[in-house]
């Protein structure tokens, strides 16, 4: 089914209350033209009762693949629906028609050093990553030398940070955590499912996870990547890496699969920041002159300009959704949004977190509440780059009183919000199908492959040791 709008993608459902069981339907067709074949089965899935599954949000906007929020096949074979779930059209195999449905859903999130000794391998893991540092194709051969070079560069300092909140980063536990208590969310709205948890960076790895997923015979995947907006550098990463592993395993590629790529504009999520914004505003002594200072994650500004990320867009309805939510509850304050954590000599999303701070405190401003707007879960950026390094500059700006909203975490209502949202995902999944494309394939002229080698590595190596380059090195990495 090549579905090019929401009617197409999920058909008019209902339930049957007496069962609570939901069927999805299949047509047995073949159209040549589109290249694949749509096969009829009936499936009952377990779900609770009275499920409204909606294509609907806020922003009129795109995204990265091009596809705005009706719902459109994208250049990489997905159907994306405007609610920030997509499927994949392709090749459909139906599991047996008396097989029960034993759903899966793997939570992505970035994954961290667990020790002092796992910072260098778990930077170079993330250096390594091409969808981090965006390399051209003649000099991707570069990728890992720089990569390790950066990560021995770095290491130290990040150590550092680590060794301040206690020697390693807590985001596994808590990850750990978060499944769990999704996993318990969904058992009490009847639809017991096995959750697992994938990190791109460090242990467990997302490859670990769907082995683990493939070992269980799950017919049935939802993924939701633990990053409220969708970027090419967390989210779109961590896709890619599913797209690889499935596309080269038999099983894992009919395996039906639902992304919620995005879900910044849930009700749930919004209310639950909400929740946590109004309570520490209480906290302070005079709440409604409190500036609510949004601190995001930022990305390179090419990823927005150049390769299309829809972050930046995405982060700002967010924060427009927040205040909305704030302000229908008599919450006026005055709010900013910056950017933290760049690292490198390239322009970052402006603007920054430190500069925004030390320009509050010129202009006046005395108590300000830090919300981690990109998080869910407590790590490096909020214990130690928020909590230490941006609370003592804002201190040293002029700002006198400080807070900090915790991270989402394992907040009750944000984690019922996420099994909705499983829950509304989990009917539209289709095995995924995301061929080769030209750009992915290797370069098997052996003569092409020796002039990019040696010309790159001349160029490699005049960058690498060139004055300015070192001097970016010395002032941005270390």
């Amino acid at each position: 089914m090549n579905a090019t709008s929401c009617s197409g993608v999920l058909p008019q459902m209902k339930l049957s209350h007496s069962d609570h069981k939901l069927s999805i339907g299949r047509s047995c067709s073949s159209s040549r033209s589109l290249g694949f074949d749509s096969c009829h089965s009936s499936k009952r899935l377990r779900l609770p009762k009275q499920l409204t599954v909606s294509c609907s949000t806020p922003s009129d906007k795109g995204d990265m693949f091009g596809v705005s929020h009706s719902c459109k096949k994208s250049p990489v074979g997905e159907t994306l629906c405007p609610a920030g779930v997509y499927t994949y059209a392709g090749t459909v195999e139906s599991h047996s028609h008396t097989a029960e449905e034993k759903v899966g859903v793997l939570l992505l999130n970035l994954g961290g050093p667990e020790t002092l000794q796992d910072v260098q391998p778990f930077l170079f893991n993330l250096f390594a990553d091409p969808d981090i540092i965006r390399l051209p194709r003649l000099f991707q051969f570069l990728q890992q030398p720089l990569a390790k070079l950066i990560s021995v560069l770095r290491a130290p300092k990040s150590k550092e940070g680590y060794a301040a909140i206690g020697g390693g980063s807590p985001l596994r536990k808590i990850t750990d955590e978060q499944a769990n208590e999704l996993k318990k969310a969904l058992k009490s709205k009847d639809l017991p499912v096995n959750v697992y948890v994938g990190m791109r960076y460090w242990y467990p790895f997302t490859e670990e996870a769907v082995q683990q997923i493939k070992k269980d015979r799950i017919t049935r995947l939802v993924v939701l990547p633990l990053y409220p907006q969708f970027s090419i550098s967390t989210t779109g990463s961590s896709i890619r890496v599913l797209q690889d592993i499935f596309r080269k395993d038999a099983y894992l590629s009919r395996l039906p699969v639902s992304i919620i790529n995005s879900w910044y504009q849930r009700e749930g999520y919004i209310k639950s920041m909400a929740d946590l914004i109004s309570k520490e505003l209480e906290t302070f002594s005079e709440p409604a002159q409190v500036m609510i200072f949004f601190s995001a994650h930022g990305v390179p500004e090419s990823y927005v300009k150049d390769a299309g990320d829809p972050y930046k867009d995405q982060m700002e309805e967010c924060i427009f959704l927040i205040m909305k939510e704030l302000k229908s509850r008599g919450i006026n304050n005055e709010h900013t949004l910056a950017y933290q954590s760049r690292v490198g000599p390239v322009q970052w999303l402006k603007p920054y977190t430190d500069e925004v701070l030390v320009e509050l405190g010129q202009k006046g401003v005395k108590s300000l509440l830090a919300v981690p707007v990109s998080f869910v879960s407590e790590h490096i950026e909020t214990l130690e780059e928020i909590d230490m390094e941006y609370k003592e500059l804002a201190l040293e700006s002029g700002i006198e009183n400080w807070g900090r909203v915790p991270a989402l975490g394992c907040t009750p209502s944000f984690i019922m919000d996420l099994a909705d949202a499983v829950i509304e995902a989990a009917p539209l999944a289709k095995p995924m199908s995301t061929p080769r494309t030209t750009s992915e394939e290797v370069d098997h002229d052996p003569a092409r492959y020796a002039i990019k080698l040696f010309f790159g590595s001349f160029l490699a190596f005049i960058l690498f040791f060139s004055p300015k380059m070192i001097m970016a090195f010395r002032n941005h990495l270390i």
